[in-house]
């Protein structure tokens, strides 16, 4: 349990096009935004030191996806997660400051009788996933390195890979650079209780103000397999935030086929379905 002292966020809408492939862009509709490419919503997804209730479960895993058992449509949802330390100031919160980042899955059950978003993400343990190998951030400043990164996801079942993500750059996320740092600031200091999102300034002040927090910044979009296939027992989820420029997506996906992801600019999140 690296992370058990960390709190966890996700953020909704991130990605153009997501929301519509998974079914869920009108459960935003009542919300209003002054951008329309703004994401939706900063949502929690584990708050250390709760002591009931789901988002007090210990989510992360780098191995496995433990399945929930009423819901047979879980999917892969490919992310970018950023390890960022806290400032606070007068119970605000005054700065984030990214320090490593890498694979993450938000695995997502499509439970459309949700009430919050975070309804939908943290089902117990193994529910989320987080590579073992993170990158050290030095900037997430536009023109730094991170921008070199890509991120791509794949599903094998029976020894058959498929992508199931596309193949994008990590920049291509509608908020990112210092843009997306400041409005996850805004978001944690006044999002509201509304519609599916919840007021992130009352669950930093209940779990104690943590000092770090990891934070998925938006799942891409499916591939036309993706959209349409859902984890089994057995299956295997791979997602890979790599260096664009000493790999090609072709060489990614021969390296997901032959199990040889364990090299020097690949973050690869591989979990096994329980």
């Amino acid at each position: 349990m690296k992370y058990k002292d960390v709190i966890g966020f996700g953020i909704a809408g991130n990605f153009a096009g997501h929301l519509e492939q998974a079914g869920e862009a009108a459960d935003f509709e009542g919300m209003a935004v002054s951008d329309p490419l703004a994401p939706k919503a900063l949502f929690p997804l584990y708050v250390p030191g709760e002591t009931a209730g789901f988002l007090s479960v210990y989510p992360f895993s780098d191995r496995t996806i433990t399945p929930p058992t009423d819901a047979d449509n879980l999917q892969i949802e490919p992310e970018v997660a950023l390890i960022c330390d806290i400032t606070y100031q007068d119970g605000q919160v005054t700065a984030l400051t990214p320090k490593q980042f890498g694979a993450f899955n938000d695995c997502s059950i499509r439970r459309q009788n949700a009430l919050k978003i975070s309804e939908k993400k943290n089902w117990g343990e193994h529910s989320k996933g987080l590579a073992a190998t993170l990158f050290t951030l030095d900037s997430l400043a536009a023109g730094s390195t991170i921008d070199r990164f890509r991120i791509a996801s794949f599903h094998q079942r029976a020894g058959k890979v498929v992508r199931y993500g596309e193949d994008c750059q990590v920049k291509d996320y509608s908020y990112f650079h210092e843009k997306l740092l400041h409005w996850i600031v805004d978001r944690m200091n006044y999002q509201q209780d509304v519609g599916p999102a919840e007021d992130i300034s009352k669950i930093l002040s209940k779990a104690g103000y943590p000092a770090q927090a990891v934070i998925a910044i938006g799942a891409t979009r499916y591939t036309e397999y993706g959209e349409t296939h859902f984890l089994r027992p057995g299956d295997v989820s791979v997602v890979v935030v790599y260096d664009g420029a000493l790999y090609t997506p072709e060489q990614i996906y021969t390296r997901v086929s032959d199990g040889q992801l364990e090299v020097e600019g690949i973050s690869a999140l591989i979990q096994t379905v329980a």
